[in-house]
């Protein structure tokens, strides 16, 4: 019915408008040429049905992007049930984040003309269960509620019948799958790298970091098999080199010689308690009103929030959890502030010798970058560091797998957010104020550190470039171009604090 009426309006259109229309050649008359026009339209229906849904497709699909759009970029309104407001809610975790990609001023991609010939990865383990001291705790609390509470508030009914089943320190499916996803992701990038070479791979000992090792080799070794390019035969399983972490060895990748750092430890929590006062009384306060009988206090109320991301990990797809919703967009912004002071002060560059804890592995990265030995007395193992086979020199792929604390002293020790100005404890400031640090930025489950040597053509020295989570952290005190890049040999030379071995000599102290 919809193309006759179309059909009619057509010939009607072109033979009978207001307008007077020059008569057809051969004195045709006005029936004559409406039969002309219904036989063309006639012949060639199918063209013009097939031109019309074309059209409605692509009508239908611009505005469809225009709207998904409009709707990504709308602001979000504080709430956490609103759509907008999940991402950034999800975000706003701390180190409890789960990894994404950080906002840059400066393009990620390879630089045009340019060809990395280098890359060292070094990444957090993926997402966890809470360690075993926090595990017990959040179980206690749990018990605690339900044998307390009777009269849950609006948001918080779901509480009565919540069971706490959340294991300790190992990895979840969740933070299993990221590990593979990081892999593929590395391989992508680096793909004509790793078409023809296989990463030399380090581990610290605790089993979470081995097993994130191994799956991330399985997402590389994915790729690689899914590399129509690639003919090189491949080792895999790769070899996978594992650093213990007892008391007393030597260990780049999560030392633990410096006993002066403990203590210096106990000193860093002075900013997170000016901001705990300020902001946990009034939300405690709240909480407790909905959970009569409970009486949390403010490290409990924390408590209440943690469980938002552990249980958001704990689920295969990582479905946000019901603990998320009782808190406010803002009261998270609070939480992820107080997560990044935690690990400002205790192991950034608001401690006093936690960049020192880095030193060891930043020597060991001069050591690959240069292709010379490694020079250090610190935290690096000199039986492994000076045999070929457990640190080779000359490759181009390295791999190398810690936790969060760690990877914040090598961020310290490296200077990456020396441009940071020392985080207050009673005011927050975004990751943007600060010049790109927040632990949710930095140090998220399945952080990635990116070090890359690329050499770009009209030049004779290559350049170093380091990101963070997909973000161009741009080189300091070696003369960085507008890419955040230096040359090699500046590079080297900014290193000044590690090769000079940072602090060590007063850890002893």
């Amino acid at each position: 019915m919809v193309f006759t009426n179309l059909r009619r309006q057509l010939t009607a259109f072109v033979v009978g408008g207001r307008h007077r229309y020059t008569q057809l050649p051969g004195n045709a008359t006005r029936h004559h040429a409406q039969r002309r026009v219904a036989s063309w339209i006639d012949r060639h229906i199918s063209a013009v049905r097939l031109t019309l849904c074309a059209l409605l497709c692509i009508t239908i699909i611009f505005f469809s992007t225009s709207f998904m759009r409009s709707m990504s970029t709308q602001p979000c309104n504080g709430f956490t049930h609103d759509r907008h407001c999940r991402k950034v809610v999800s975000r706003s975790w701390g180190q409890y984040t789960s990894t994404f990609s950080v906002p840059s001023e400066i393009s990620p991609s390879i630089p045009k003309d340019c060809k990395v010939t280098f890359a060292q990865l070094l990444q957090r383990h993926g997402a966890r269960d809470p360690t075993a001291h926090k595990s017990l705790a959040y179980a206690t609390l749990v018990d605690r509620i339900h044998y307390s509470v009777s009269d849950y508030g609006k948001d918080f009914k779901f509480i009565k019948n919540y069971k706490y089943t959340l294991g300790a320190d190992q990895l979840t499916p969740f933070g299993e799958q990221q590990m593979v996803d990081s892999g593929i992701k590395f391989y992508e990038r680096y793909n004509h790298l790793a078409s023809t070479n296989s990463p030399f791979i380090r581990a610290s000992g605790q089993e979470r970091v081995v097993e994130s090792a191994k799956n991330w080799t399985q997402g590389f070794h994915q790729a690689r098999l899914a590399d129509e390019h690639s003919h090189t035969p491949d080792t895999y399983p790769y070899d996978i080199l594992v650093i213990p972490e007892a008391d007393g060895f030597n260990n780049s990748l999560s030392p633990n010689l410096c006993p002066a750092f403990e203590g210096s430890r106990d000193e860093s929590d002075d900013e997170q308690d000016v901001w705990i006062e300020k902001i946990m009384p009034s939300l405690t306060e709240r909480v407790n009103r909905n959970l009569p009988g409970a009486n949390l206090t403010n490290e409990e109320t924390i408590y209440m929030m943690d469980l938002c991301p552990f249980n958001t990990v704990a689920d295969d797809e990582g479905k946000l959890s019901e603990f998320c919703y009782l808190f406010t967009v803002d009261e998270w912004l609070d939480y992820d502030y107080y997560q990044s002071l935690g690990k400002w002060y205790g192991y950034g560059n608001g401690s006093p010798l936690g960049p020192t804890q880095g030193v060891g592995f930043v020597n060991e990265l001069l050591a690959r970058l240069t292709g010379r030995p490694v020079v250090d007395h610190t935290t690096t193992n000199s039986t492994l560091d000076g045999s070929e086979s457990t640190f080779p020199l000359g490759r181009v792929i390295y791999a190398d797998f810690s936790h969060d604390n760690d990877m914040m002293d090598i961020y310290g020790a490296l200077g990456l957010y020396n441009q940071t100005d020392p985080l207050p404890g009673n005011r927050r400031i975004s990751p943007r104020q600060a010049k790109g640090f927040s632990a949710s930025w930095a140090v998220p489950f399945a952080a990635r550190l990116y070090v890359e040597k690329m050499a770009c053509g009209g030049n004779e020295e290559e350049f170093v470039r380091i990101l963070v989570n997909d973000r161009v952290i741009p080189l300091q005190n070696c003369g960085a171009d507008a890419l955040g890049r230096c040359t090699l040999s500046r590079f080297v030379e900014s290193q000044s604090f590690a090769r000079n071995g940072g602090h060590w000599d007063q850890c002893f102290v």
